[in-house]
């Protein structure tokens, strides 16, 4: 008889990833886990002490999920700053469930968007738009705070199902928010 096959810690994250994605973060737990993943519960306990810190372990897999969906832009699209954009409310289209799960449940590490865009995870996107944009830290910053607002509050409507995707009107709004924001600050910078 061959040995039973072993369940890793990896298997154990694959598969509350899955949870997530499927159901949402909060239907994460020992059953549905060892559901998918076809045994028992002990696995996932031997694994994780506690299923909060299962969570936080998925929750920081979604970020980096997140992040990489983010900065996977067309090539033709022509200004990156609205493909990132873009792609956050795509993101909210396509994976409603791991949207609400990042920025809806509480699991977020950052307690504000101010203390967000000072966070590493963000180094990518900033240093992304920085050169795109030809500005400063500071700059890119506050052009930054003025499209996730305006990104967030989308795809928050759309994933929790209160709006329709139109990718055409998205589009056209983010390039005049897009277009606004870099006005106000070449205007504060004169």
């Amino acid at each position: 008889m061959p040995p039973k096959a072993k369940i890793s810690k990896d298997m154990v994250v694959v598969a509350a990833f899955e949870v997530a994605r499927k159901t949402g973060g909060e239907h994460i737990n020992a059953r549905t886990v060892s559901k998918k993943l076809n045994c028992s519960t002990q696995p996932v306990m031997y694994h994780f002490a506690t299923i909060e810190e299962l969570k936080k372990t998925v929750y920081e897999k979604a970020g980096e999920y997140h992040t990489e969906y983010l900065m996977n832009i067309p090539d033709t699209q022509e200004n990156i700053m609205l493909g990132i954009g873009l792609n956050y409310i795509r993101f909210a289209v396509e994976e409603p469930n791991l949207f609400c799960f990042l920025f809806q449940s509480g699991f977020v590490v950052e307690n504000s968007l101010l203390e967000m865009i000072e966070s590493e995870e963000l180094t990518p996107v900033i240093s992304v738009m920085r050169e795109a944009m030809n500005m400063g830290l500071e700059q890119s910053k506050e052009v930054f705070v003025t499209l996730a607002l305006f990104v967030h509050g989308y795809a928050s409507l759309i994933a929790n199902n209160s709006l329709e995707y139109d990718e055409r009107l998205v589009t056209t709004q983010l390039k005049r928010v897009y277009a606004g924001a870099i006005l106000a600050i070449e205007g504060e910078v004169k």
